[in-house]
């Protein structure tokens, strides 16, 4: 143990004597870990957001989307083909007969697509959500500041009225009460019947600019189609989610003549199930972001290598000293080890530090900019900021201790 502490001694005096090599090699080191500190944070702060907005819609929901035949359902190949519209297949009857099923409370399709909207001078290009009634009573965080929603009446009838989203009211009429307004699409008249209270957004996805609209009406007077992109199923009982997965595949099944499961063109999810997907995108985006990361950590690392190499080719003499008045090859190993030791160690407690002050900061640029993302340091960003360090010191400092303690007294004293 007083080897130890002896070591550790002369490690510290030796830093102190050298402040700038080691303010140097220390700053390498902070750079990697604020980096694998806000890779971690951030994306955990991201991720939570995103979750927490689709666990919003509620976790009594299960959806039904396109989905491309012989390929994985959470494969990025079927939101690509909902999206463009590659897969057809899902239609509004296929979506009324799984909206029979005994567990299902309600029930809304939805499509997304863009279009101009004006009022008087004020034009805006913005997304149209087209949706059955339903939406004003499965969606959660739809709620209206004035006026009504439209009902299965006025979407059968394919009545040309829409409810505004609250930053779109706001673009196109001011201070001024939308309700009874006409709004032109495609240079028609689309009457506003209600407009909604402010949302927020997830990600680049701005809830508070959609127009909403009646299903049938954009696909007959807008889009020209007969398909739904997705479909959202409210169930009175949470407990038999899987047994309504299950019971929904069949009749999806039923309604497209699928007898083999691979041919199926179409994806049954829960809300839960989503967000384990999300939860695995996460992990692997953040072990590749750490993998690049960690580059700057053995960039600092090399440096670390490369000034304590100087260190000992400056200090042979001092080693010929020691080794000459009694002190063994593990006594030299030791001190030249915990010097670099020192450095990272140091080096990951400013890199935690000043990681935990920018994802404060970022919290609060995100909150100003109305979004609720918070971004914290967690244990194990710290636990593996701080891991990383002291194997970054221990292997790019070993080869130049041990070499340190190779010195034979006379060879070393000689050399100075």
């Amino acid at each position: 143990m007083h080897e130890i502490l002896v070591s550790i001694r002369l490690a510290l005096k030796n830093l102190r004597s050298n402040q700038g090599r080691a303010a140097l090699s220390i700053l390498g080191i902070v750079i990697g870990v604020v980096s694998v500190v806000l890779v971690l944070s951030l994306g955990m702060g991201v991720k939570g957001y995103i979750v927490g907005q689709i666990e919003a819609f509620g976790t009594d929901i299960i959806q039904i989307e396109p989905k491309v035949p012989q390929v994985n359902k959470n494969s990025t190949k079927n939101v690509q083909g909902a999206i463009t519209g590659s897969v057809t297949t899902l239609k509004l009857d296929n979506i009324d007969a799984v909206g029979k099923m005994a567990n299902v409370a309600g029930y809304y399709a939805a499509n997304i697509g863009q279009a101009i909207v004006a009022y008087g001078s004020e034009t805006k290009q913005t997304m149209i959500y087209a949706a059955t009634a339903g939406v004003f009573d499965i969606d959660q965080q739809v709620k209206l500041a004035d006026g009504i929603g439209y009902n299965e009446g006025d979407d059968k009838s394919l009545s040309q009225v829409v409810v505004l989203g609250y930053g779109l009211k706001n673009t196109l009429f001011k201070e001024e009460n939308p309700v009874g307004r006409n709004i032109k699409i495609k240079g028609t008249n689309y009457k506003v019947i209600g407009y909604l209270e402010e949302r927020g957004a997830m990600g680049f996805f701005n809830f508070d600019d959609l127009v909403y609209m009646p299903l049938r009406t954009y696909h007959k007077k807008i889009a020209g189609m007969d398909y739904v992109q997705s479909s959202i199923f409210k169930l009175k009982d949470k407990s038999l989610t899987d047994a309504t997965i299950a019971e929904a595949t069949d009749v999806m099944r039923r309604e497209h003549k699928i007898t083999n499961p691979d041919k199926d063109d179409f994806a049954v999810n829960s809300i839960e199930e989503v967000a384990k997907i999300l939860d695995k995108v996460f992990l692997i985006v953040n072990i590749l972001l750490i993998s690049l990361t960690s580059i700057s950590l053995i960039v600092g690392g090399v440096g670390i290598m490369n000034v304590m190499y100087v260190s000992v080719t400056e200090r042979t003499a001092e080693i010929g000293l020691r080794k000459a008045v009694g002190a063994r090859n593990s006594n030299i190993l030791k001190q030249f080890l915990f010097e670099a030791i020192f450095i990272t160690v140091l080096g990951g407690l400013i890199g935690i530090a000043l990681g935990a002050v920018i994802t404060f900061i970022a919290t609060k640029v995100a909150t100003n900019y109305g979004y609720a993302i918070s971004f914290g340091v967690s244990w194990y960003a710290v636990l593996l900021g701080v891991g990383f360090s002291v194997v970054t010191g221990i292997v790019f400092g070993l080869y130049p201790a041990r070499k340190a303690s190779q010195f034979s007294p006379m060879e070393a004293l000689r050399k100075d």
